[in-house]
């Protein structure tokens, strides 16, 4: 305490003496400060020697002890002298630093002001100008500096405004440096204080709220933990709000719980100290201004808000300070600069650039309560935008710069309030500068700088395409922003400019630097959307590892634009604050529909531009705009864009529709209470008027009618008549007087001469018209300033660089005024601003501005060579193309991926020659597109491989390898004239022109950067990369791949294959994908691989046949499970080249390439058997010995070695095994090869007899499981054989025959019946008449050899396994034998009927009724079908009848076979009649052959083993010994088929002999025809007969019907039997009585025998009936002369016959 005492009494009473010792003071002027100082140096003192006495009191009197000796100083500092006041302000500042002057108390001078105001005031005043001494002026800034800086002291409103305008002015006149600098520093600090008490006390007191409520609200709050980042943020918001609408009633409570370091002032101070300078307090300023201005015209969405409510008023004194201060920096910053060039000294400017400066520095430090607090959100619109807007276009770089930098930090800070502002900057001062031609250099670069801080910020990108261009009522500030960027990056109108070629390059490259950093915007904007699929750094920045990119996602997604590189401030605002209140929602789609809506008002406005009717047909089409003339109307006076002189040619039209629209126009309007002039000056602004007379007067009196009505009986106007009179005269009027046409003006005088009696007959007054007249020559009347400017011709032609400043100055002066008009007109309006957070918006962002960026990177690269913006031009396109494929634009993709490619100069015609750095990088840009895009690329990786190909081909004549490849071709006339090597165009790289050793070595140098290990290991990254391609994305590379390749192996002398090479790599890094990707990438390559092994030429195609081995090698390691079919799709392309390349070559390595892969991967191959079969079987028709040894050895190797290992792996393939062995077997060129194959089929029988139980797979679903085992096992084994015994020779064909029936017999135990069926549908093939060979000797050997063979092969099989068959195959084979007898060859019909008695004789034991029924009839058949007819009816050619017999004959009996009848259609001509009765007799002796054999099966079937011949011998020996008269009695056992034939069925048999008998006796006794046919050379030497068969027959029907006769069991026939002999019998002997030849009648000496032989063995009571029959025949018989043998038997037959005979009468 003491201390402090004495150190503020050593401050004053030092300084108070100083003062004393000045000599000045004595002086008599100053008396009173001589005695004021003496005064208070004696109070000093008693002060002093009381506290020394006294105990220290605490009191807080101590510390405002130094305020009673204020007096002194303040005369001190009144007083003029130098000295003195700088002793006196030097000593206030340290009393005020270390507080003990306060100034607390009222000030007794003025009541409702503190002493500290008269404090400050009195600092503030001992500045008197520039004069004023230099160190009064230094002590004045430190002592104002400690005032407003200090803790102990407060200050507030006028006074803080009064400190800072002081220091102000010391800066603005001062000449010292020293002071300036120490003004301006001070000035900066003092805001800095300024603004951030304002922000702390804030803060303070949302802390201690939050405690409070805490407080209240314990027990949730454990519940609810609140991050203290939110707490900070949130709170302050909150607060202010809530004191703000509190009104100022609780202001001077609330600050002082909240903030105990300020003491609080007053309430009536708070409230209603008003500043000389600013006399209104902010609200009353905004609710006048609001009264005083016309509503500005807005947009129907936003709904305007003008002002703030009255109630909003500060939480804080601390706020109104601040306001104060930075509304007046706004207005010290409007302060117009004097007329002329600027001076860089004078006052007005220096004033301008630190007001500006000052406001920029607190702008960028401004913390949440100036973000947010509505008072200076408005102050912002009201003032400084409306500031900026002047200051935007000065032709000052300093205060543009300055401008510009402060319009950035809005942009970034608060964005969200100015949505119109930002949209009036952009559109009246940026766009336009760099738009017009005028401007000058240095502004259109200031511009481009402050565009590149605003292109890389993401958000600010987004938030104005998304704002401005899909704002309906907004100008596409995006579009403008990226044409007009590209319009300069393309180095477009710099002439006009008049810069340096230099200034042109810097301004190419800001352009192009903004473009690419909007690219990059969009690319960091919609980065979540990207996979790389090499997980490297994304383009737009580098980014942390994948784990931690993906924790650092999360809450940027939540809140995208509070991620930390973007600026905005919504980041930091509260709750309910006023900056969320005014952000709209994000929703794309919905801005998509807006964008489309509005692109679609721009259609129609610019329609309506040229033609208004179509414009507006257009837009209600559309269904933007309603059809009723008030909506017309509505939109004409909204809609800003439209052409003004269009509007009026539209009102002023005589149409009915125009006239209807222009009433509802003008109907719009309200003209009440407004004075004429300004009524028309308000009617004329929206539109010119026309040029016409009658549209004027129609537009004029609609005009005066309305003004009539809005203002009835309050004007002078006697009528309409009137106003439209003067309306009209008032147009003239203004055109008289403000045209520059007019020379000779119109007085007052004649205007109200002219203005006479048109008030009904009367004058209006004069000084009416007189004030009108006034009026308009002070002011023509035009359009609103905002439309004025759309009019203005853009390409005024500059003559020289001087005239363009003028023009520009002017254009400027006319810019600040329509900015400044704009300005203030949307100062008031609260337009909800939206911040962008989707992704998706980039999408229509890039397509609306693909187009512009692509013309500047092509540009660019096309016409410049400079390093950097060759990089930029990359790096734009680069970021282009990734943005198309996040959203997978195609078309727009495709064109950058296209230019990428055209300036590589890889594929261009002017060719490599012309390689400069950029197309090197180009290139390298290309190739690191491929690896970061891959996945997106599709169709455009076209482009690139195409690149990449011909880059090898640079690389290889780069290093020399191949000069060959700069071609010697000259570009003719014609197109190409190759040179002498006849080689095409496309091997070069089309370097044009002869190119000689110097060029060659160039052009090596000038491509030698394309072969640098760079390069080359990024190419090679590219397809080592292709693994980590989606399943798409790499499916697309590969096609694209085999489409370059094709087109490098489509040279016909030079064929690469770099390509191919590639494919052959990728397959090996890619084999490891899921099946599922890899088939798919394998169904192209496969296909590849196709072509290219069936290339012309052999390199190549060894090169792809190599490869798909190496492959292929690899692929099968991998082995495969049952049921797949991938190595079946892999191994396809050996099958397709060995089908198409004929080439013994490529053969012959195709077949070893899979014989190497059965030798090494046998155990790994699963459903690749098929394939290597399928190319076995293609060898194996092959006429080259060296592919058919190695395929068949290999294809052995398997069956035999492979098969017994590996059986069941091999199972899907094993009829394609067995199928390529009967193809082996069927190469009639190698026939120890066929049959060692047949030899090998038989060895896979085994197989499948040993395993049946392995697991069989079917394609075909219907097959059952039991029966998988013959469709996929024994039945392609058999079906092979039997393929090869249609097909081989006949040693081959035997072989196979063998070895099929082999198998049948060996295996058949384990067959079903169904397959039985199946496998004889086979085996008869062999039958099948239509497969037989056409030629006779051929057929005919095959029936004589295969089909006899066969027959009997099929008989032994049948009876092997009769139970199986017998009910499945007994009609079939029926049927084929007696096909066989059918056929016209001996041998086959004798077999024919052979086996059948074979079957039967085995089998017949075993038969049931049903099959002897089917026996006997197909016997029958064979009895009726081979009857020989046509030997009775045929006559030799030329006898009449012929030609009818003939046809009858054939009709009949259908004597021709089929395959004679074939060759007679064939050739119809070709056979003379000879060979055709040639043929005939041939069929018919096999006929007769066929009925011989038949008589004799019947025979050996019934009587079996007792033969006919045995049993005629017996009968001979008998009869012999009879002769002898030796009786010994012979009989037969019981054999044969006899007693397994019913009765029935014998009869049958009966007829069939019986019928054959009579026909051979017919033939027999018609000798004539014999005759006839023994001439035409039927059989031989002598006559034909049929003796055999007639003698035959007989035999065995009588054999049959004795035996039956005999057989007691069959009893109920012996009637039957009796009958039948007697007439046999009868018939028999009364014939062989008839016969004339001694030989025919030798032929039936056995007949005879067997006859009595049987007769004279019937029971006597039987024998009568019959000796009483033949008695009287067999009389006759005794007159030939007969052998001894059957006299004896016929007296043996006479002895019991006489007896007979004679007891007859007797009995009778």
């Amino acid at each position: 305490m003491q201390e402090l005492f004495s150190t503020k009494n050593m401050f004053l009473t030092r300084a108070l003496e100083k003062i004393l010792a000045d000599k000045e003071v004595k002086k008599a002027h100053h008396s009173q400060l001589r005695k004021a100082c003496e005064v208070a140096l004696e109070e000093i003192k008693a002060e002093s020697e009381k506290l020394s006495t006294l105990p220290p009191i605490k009191s807080k009197t101590n510390f405002i002890e130094a305020d009673k000796y204020f007096l002194p100083f303040e005369l001190a500092c009144q007083s003029k002298c130098p000295r003195i006041v700088i002793t006196s302000l030097d000593c206030l500042q340290k009393l005020i630093a270390y507080g003990h002057l306060t100034g607390s108390a009222p000030d007794n001078t003025t009541p409702g002001k503190k002493l500290i105001d008269r404090i400050i005031e009195t600092i503030c005043g001992c500045f008197q100008g520039p004069q004023t001494d230099e160190g009064v002026q230094l002590q004045i800034i430190k002592a104002l500096l400690t005032a407003v800086t200090s803790q102990h002291i407060e200050i507030h409103e006028g006074t803080v405004l009064q400190a800072v305008r002081t220091c102000y002015n010391i800066y603005l006149a001062s000449k010292n440096l020293i002071n300036q600098t120490t003004a301006k520093a001070t000035l900066t600090q003092m805001l800095n204080v300024i603004f951030a008490r304002m922000e702390n006390q804030a803060l303070q007191e949302a802390k201690q709220m939050e405690r409070e409520r805490h407080r209240q609200h314990s027990p949730v709050s454990q519940q609810e933990p609140e991050s203290p980042g939110q707490r900070h943020t949130d709170t302050p918001g909150k607060s202010l709000l809530a004191e703000a609408n509190g009104g100022p009633g609780h202001q001077g409570s609330k600050v002082e719980q909240g903030s105990p370091p300020y003491e609080s002032p007053e309430p009536e101070n708070g409230t209603d100290f008003c500043p000389a300078e600013n006399e209104q307090t902010e609200a009353d300023q905004a609710t006048a201004a609001a009264q005083s201005k016309e509503k500005p015209f807005l947009p129907q969405e936003s709904v305007a808000t003008t002002g703030p409510a009255p109630g909003a008023k500060f939480s804080h004194i601390l706020q109104k300070d601040a306001f104060l201060v930075f509304r007046s920096l706004c207005k010290l910053s409007m302060k117009p600069l004097s007329d002329g060039p600027p001076d860089p000294k004078s006052h007005e400017l220096r004033s301008k650039v630190l007001s500006l400066q000052l406001l920029l520095s607190i702008l960028q430090n401004a913390g949440p309560i100036f973000k947010t607090n509505e008072m200076f959100i408005n102050a912002i619109k009201q003032y400084l935008c409306v500031a900026l807007s002047k200051n935007g276009v000065s032709s000052v770089p300093e205060v543009f710069e300055l401008s510009l930098s402060i319009f950035l930090t809005l942009l970034s800070n608060f964005k969200t309030h100015l949505k119109m502002q930002i949209e009036v900057f952009f559109k009246e001062i940026f766009l336009y500068i760099l738009e017009t031609s005028t401007s000058s250099y240095d502004h259109k670069w200031m511009v481009i700088q402050t565009l590149t801080r605003i292109c890389a910020d993401a958000q600010s990108v987004v938030d104005i395409y998304v704002n401005y261009d899909c704002d309906l009522n907004a100008a596409n500030i995006f579009e403008r922003l990226v044409n007009d960027l590209s319009k300069i990056a393309q180095g477009r109108g710099g002439h006009e400019l008049g810069t340096t070629p230099l200034q042109e390059l810097t301004l190419r490259k800001k352009g192009l630097e903004c473009l690419v950093s909007i690219l990059k915007c969009m690319v960091e904007w919609s980065k979540d959307q990207y996979v790389n699929p090499n997980s490297q750094t994304s383009l737009g920045q580098e980014k942390p590892s994948e784990q931690e990119s993906n924790e650092s996602k999360h809450p940027e997604t939540i809140n995208r634009y509070g991620s930390i590189n973007s600026l905005d401030s919504t980041a930091s605002s509260g709750i309910g604050s006023y900056s969320t209140q005014m952000s709209g929602t994000d929703n794309p789609e919905q801005f998509e529909v807006l964008k489309q809506q509005k692109e679609i008002i721009e259609q129609g406005i610019d329609l309506f531009n040229k033609k208004p009717k179509r414009g507006i047909q257009y837009l209600q089409e559309q269904g933007m705009l309603g059809t009723t003339p008030e909506d017309i109307a509505q939109f004409l006076h909204q809609e800003e864009r439209l052409d003004s002189i269009q509007v009026g040619e539209f009102l002023g039209d005589n149409d009915r529709i125009n006239k209807e629209v222009m009433y509802a126009y003008v109907d719009q309007m309200d003209f009440q209470g407004k004075d004429f002039v300004p009524a028309l000056r308000m009617f004329l602004e929206g539109f010119r008027l026309p040029g016409e007379a009658q549209k004027i007067d129609r537009l004029m009196e609609k005009f005066a009618a309305r003004y009539l009505e809005c203002n009835q009986g309050q004007t002078l106007f006697a009528s309409a008549d009137t106003a439209y009179v003067l309306a009209y005269s008032i147009i003239m009027l203004t055109t008289d007087l403000h045209s520059p046409q007019v020379k000779n003006k119109m007085t007052k005088e004649q205007y109200i001469k002219m203005n006479r009696g048109i008030n009904d007959s009367k004058d209006l007054p004069e000084e009416y018209l007189s004030a009108i007249y006034d009026e308009i020559a002070g002011k023509k009347i035009s359009m609103k300033e905002t439309k004025e400017l759309t009019l203005k011709s853009n390409k005024q032609s500059v003559a020289s660089e001087k005239q363009r400043r003028l023009l520009y100055n002017v254009e400027m002066e006319q810019m600040a005024k329509t900015a400044k008009a704009l300005m203030e007109a949307v100062s008031h309006v609260q337009a909800p601003f939206t911040s962008a957070t989707h992704l998706e918006h980039v999408r229509p962002m890039f397509k609306l501005a693909w187009t512009p960026f692509l013309a500047a990177f092509s540009v660019g690269l096309q016409d410049c060579d400079d390093t950097e913006v060759a990089s930029l031009c990359l790096e734009g396109i680069r970021c282009a193309i990734r943005i198309a494929c996040i959203f997978s634009i195609q078309l727009e993709r495709d064109a950058y991926v296209q230019a990428l490619a055209r300036f590589t100069l890889l594929t261009a015609s002017s060719g490599i020659t012309e390689m400069k750095q950029k197309n090197i990088d180009t290139i390298k840009t290309l190739i690191t597109v491929a690896h970061t895009d891959g996945n997106y690329l599709g169709n455009s990786w076209h482009e690139i491989l195409k690149c990449i190909s011909q880059l090898e081909l640079a690389q290889l004549i780069g290093t020399g390898v191949k000069a060959r490849y700069i071609s010697g071709t000259v570009r003719g006339k014609e197109g190409f004239i190759t040179s002498t090597k006849e080689q095409t165009s496309d091997e070069y790289l089309g370097l044009g022109g002869n190119v000689d050793r110097k060029q060659i070595a160039s052009i090596q140098e000038s491509i030698g950067e394309t072969s640098s290990q760079s390069v080359v290991v990024a190419v090679d990254r590219i397809f080592t990369g292709s693994i980590r391609l989606d399943g798409n994305a790499i499916v697309d590379f590969v096609r694209w791949l085999c489409a370059v390749s094709m087109d490098e192996l489509a040279s016909p002398t030079h064929p690469r294959m770099f390509s191919l090479q590639k494919i052959v790599e990728i397959s090996y890094y890619n084999m490891g994908r899921i099946r599922l990707q890899w088939s798919r990438i394998w169904e192209v390559i496969g296909d590849h691989f196709n072509k290219v092994g069936c290339n012309p030429n052999e390199d190549v195609a060894i090169f792809a046949v190599d490869s798909l081995r190496q492959l292929s090698m690899k692929f099968l390691e991998k082995g495969e499970l049952a049921n797949f079919r991938f190595q079946k799709d892999f191994l396809r392309p050996f099958e397709h080249i060995m089908k198409k390349n004929r080439s013994p070559t490529i053969r012959d390595m195709v077949v070893r390439c899979i014989a190497q892969m059965v030798n090494s991967q046998a155990g790994n191959i699963r459903s690749g058997w098929k394939n290597i079969f399928s190319v076995f079987h293609l060898a194996a028709s092959d006429q080259d010995e060296s592919i058919v040894e190695l395929a068949f050895q290999t294809t052995g190797h398997i069956v035999t070695n492979v098969f017994e290992k590996h059986f069941p792996a091999t199972i899907d393939s094993f009829q394609d095994a067995v199928k390529c062995l009967s193809e082996f077997a069927c190469n009639a060129s190698f026939p120890d090869t066929s049959m060692e194959a047949i030899r090998l089929i038989r060895h896979c029988a085994k197989y499948v007899s040993d395993r049946p139980q392995v697991n069989y797979t079917s394609d075909d679903m219907n097959v059952a499981p039991e029966d998988r085992v013959w469709v996929r096992g024994w039945f392609p084994i058999l079906f092979e054989l039997s393929c090869i015994i249609n097909r081989c020779k006949l040693d081959v064909r035997t072989r196979g025959l063998t070895v099929m029936f082999e198998v049948m017999k060996t295996y058949g135990h384990t067959y079903e019946k169904h397959w039985w069926q199946d496998l004889f549908r086979i085996v008869f093939r062999i039958f099948d008449n239509m497969k037989l060979p056409e030629q006779q000797t051929e057929k005919a050997e095959w029936m004589t050899t295969t089909c006899n063979h066969a027959l009997y092969a099929i008989c032994d099989v049948f009876t092997q396994y009769f139970e199986s068959l017998s009910d499945v195959l007994l009609d079939d084979i029926l049927t084929q034998l007696y096909w066989c007898v059918q056929q016209d060859n001996e041998q086959l019909a004798r077999s024919g009927t052979n086996c059948l008695e074979n079957v039967v004789i085995l089998n017949g034991e075993k038969f049931n009724a049903e099959t002897w029924d089917k026996t006997c009839n197909c016997m029958l058949d064979i009895f009726k079908t081979t009857i020989p007819h046509m030997l009775l009816t045929w006559r030799p050619a030329g006898t009449e009848g012929d030609h009818v017999t003939q046809l009858d004959s054939d009709k009949q009996l259908n004597i021709l076979t089929i395959s004679w009848s074939a060759v007679h259609f064939v050739f119809p001509y070709a056979i003379s009649p000879e060979a055709q009765e040639q043929r005939l007799f041939a069929a018919l002796l096999i006929k007769c052959v066929v009925q011989l054999e038949l008589i004799q099966t019947i025979d050996n079937i019934v009587f079996f083993p007792a033969t006919s011949k045995k049993e005629d011998a017996e009968n001979f020996a008998a009869a012999q010994r009879d002769a002898l008269d030796a009786d010994v009695h012979v009989d037969t056992q019981d054999q044969g088929m006899y007693r397994y034939l019913t009765s029935e069925q014998l009869f049958k048999l009966l007829d069939c002999l019986l019928e054959s008998h009579r026909f051979a006796k017919a033939f027999n006794s018609n000798n004539e025809q014999r005759t006839a046919l023994w001439k035409a050379g039927f059989k031989g030497k002598s006559k034909p007969n049929l003796l055999k068969q007639e003698t035959s027959s007989l035999a065995c029907g009588l054999r049959i019907l004795f035996r039956m006769y005999m057989d007691q069991s069959r009893q109920d026939a012996w009637e039957e039997v009796q009958k039948r002999l007697l007439n046999v019998c009868s018939d028999a002997v009364a014939y062989f009585l008839t016969l004339t030849s001694e030989s025919h009648r030798e032929a039936w000496t056995n007949l005879l025998l067997l006859f009595l032989t049987k007769v004279l063995k019937i029971s006597d009571d039987r024998f009568k009936a019959h000796a009483s029959r033949y008695y009287p025949l067999l009389c006759e018989i005794m007159q030939f002369d007969l052998i001894p043998e059957l006299r004896a038997v016929l007296r043996k037959f006479f002895l019991p016959a006489s007896e007979s005979l004679v007891c007859i009468p007797v009995w009778s």
